[in-house]
């Protein structure tokens, strides 16, 4: 094994290591308060939709990575490559548009009573399945490309042109018109959600402020000192924080993508397509320690979790004697 494989294997171990439990770990404390409360709210099934997303980025394309860069397994033949790519290519679109669903539907609910924003909320609500729905059928639909395209390296032994090397993949188009137009249809799928979750994230931190500074202002009338608003403060901190890594990462991955598509050669080299891989995924492995620290709902359910089972294992042993 070269130092190279070794290196990109640790890579994306580290990258299974930290999203697949945490991802999990999202997962089950929403199904254990669907449990529960036989209901969950539209912000709750929007965060657990994600997470499932999130999981599939990183079970589907860093562990399957990790497993075949140690030669554990070896999944990418003609149809791995083509299953692999399709599926995280639309789960990492679908986390995309999740988040951008999730950050509108809060924008919507700092809307006063009784406004159209108000009513626009309801309406997403009562229709959130409708709303899954259509983003499966667009994100299945846009990477279905993918299946046309993808072969694995075994089988081909002549390389054309217009091809982008995945490592363990090759990505063929059948001209430079087609690359160009899978790749344009891929960044615009990616920056329009961006944008607009951005400009959602932006309404929110400015409500936030005006919010805080009227409490401040109520609070230097009267005298008093009060609470320092930490629940205001968390909210500002996740949005920000959030935005933030999806910004950067994928900023940093439509970037790559773009010089992909522009620079002759390309395939010779995995270098770009694993960094792309590498950024994409890092939201997919670092969003639930995000949504973990500031969801309190996920912090509880699994705090029970934590102090539920050395009680158990109290028990059995007291049981046992």
């Amino acid at each position: 094994m070269s130092s190279e494989v070794f290196v990109r294997g640790m890579l994306y171990l580290s990258l299974t290591v930290i999203g697949v439990p945490g991802n999990t770990a999202v997962i089950l404390a929403f199904l254990l308060l669907l449990h529960q409360e036989n209901r969950l709210l539209p912000a709750d099934a929007i965060v657990l939709h994600l997470a499932c997303m999130n999981l599939l980025v990183v079970g589907v394309r860093c562990l399957l990575e990790t497993l075949v860069s140690f030669e554990l397994a070896d999944v990418f033949s003609d149809v791995g490559c083509k299953a692999v790519i399709f599926i995280y290519r639309t789960s990492r679109s679908l986390s995309i548009w999740l988040t951008f669903v999730l950050s509108a539907y809060q924008c919507l609910s700092i809307a006063p009573p009784g406004s159209r924003w108000a009513a626009a909320r309801a309406l997403v609500a009562r229709y959130l399945g409708c709303v899954f729905f259509f983003l499966w059928l667009l994100n299945t639909s846009m990477s279905s490309a993918a299946i046309l395209f993808s072969f694995g390296k075994k089988s081909n032994s002549t390389m054309i042109n217009h091809s982008i090397n995945v490592q363990f993949c090759y990505v063929q188009f059948a001209s430079k018109l087609s690359k160009e137009a899978n790749g344009a249809v891929q960044v615009g799928r990616d920056v329009v959600p961006m944008a607009l979750m951005t400009l959602a994230s932006l309404i929110i931190l400015v409500f936030l402020y005006k919010h805080s500074q009227q409490v401040k202002g109520l609070r230097s009338s009267r005298g008093g000192g009060g609470g320092s608003g930490g629940a205001e403060r968390r909210a500002t901190k996740a949005v920000v924080t959030l935005v933030t890594l999806y910004v950067v990462l994928y900023g940093v991955d439509n970037g790559l993508w773009v010089y992909t598509l522009t620079v002759r050669q390309t395939m010779k080299s995995s270098l770009i397509s694993d960094l792309r891989i590498f950024f994409s995924s890092l939201y997919a492995a670092l969003s639930p320690v995000v949504i973990i620290a500031s969801n309190r709902k996920v912090n509880g359910q699994l705090r029970c979790v934590a102090q539920e089972k050395p009680i158990q294992e109290k028990a059995t042993s007291l049981s046992t004697m």
